[in-house]
């Protein structure tokens, strides 16, 4: 059976395996952009800093400085350590689908388990400063979420991508065997400030809601 991993994953080989297909983002955000997460003024004075300390450098940075010194400061305030579920960086997953294996270690990802990772709820991928037209995380991401929905059971899967200062939100469904869609988000530029709050919030809504509707 062959493999395809996760680091190296082209969208030519991606679409044989799942038969991938882009759609217009329309609405389908809106009830996961909308959840009420109220942001407390520490938070915000947070992010602000946040900003102020690395705005000048963050495009600099190489993937390990831009984890160490934007991504995990963010990722820790959400704090995605609950009874059920908490953060995983580079834990390897797999799963068959549509008869090839795919396999890797996602940047990120939220799922259940205390010592090992079991069901994966949450993905973001990844860790860079830009992109090369043959190596996109948008490639990377959708063949994490789909290898999830095969070990979850389930035809819907939520993930994020990170290039540099922007951030995207994808949303990846299953329609059948073979067969499935994703949708992108506007991206939101995490140096300016508003935007980060939205980033924020969103995370936070995975955890509050996306990741313990899975949990249960």
């Amino acid at each position: 059976m062959k493999i395809y991993y996760f680091s190296s994953i082209s969208y030519k080989n991606l679409r044989k395996i799942t038969g991938i297909v882009k759609k217009p983002e329309e609405k389908i955000f809106e009830e996961w952009f909308k959840y009420p997460y109220k942001i407390e003024h520490e938070e915000i004075e947070f992010l602000k800093k946040l900003i102020k300390d690395e705005k000048m450098y963050l495009q600099f940075y190489n993937e390990e400085l831009l984890k160490a010194r934007f991504i995990i400061p963010l990722l820790n305030k959400v704090d995605f350590r609950t009874d059920n579920f908490r953060d995983w960086y580079e834990y390897e997953i797999k799963s068959i689908v549509n008869g090839y294996i795919l396999s890797g270690k996602p940047d990120f990802m939220v799922a259940s388990g205390k010592i090992e990772p079991e069901q994966p709820y949450f993905f973001i991928q990844e860790f860079k400063r830009s992109i090369t037209t043959s190596k996109h995380p948008l490639f990377q991401l959708i063949a994490e979420m789909s290898v999830a929905t095969v070990i979850n059971k389930t035809n819907k899967m939520c993930g994020a991508y990170n290039i540099g200062k922007w951030w995207t939100f994808v949303i990846l469904k299953k329609l059948s065997e073979d067969k499935y869609q994703y949708y992108e988000s506007e991206s939101f530029d995490c140096l300016k400030i508003e935007d980060l709050k939205n980033i924020y919030k969103n995370l936070q809504a995975v955890k509050h809601k996306y990741c313990q509707e899975f949990s249960y």
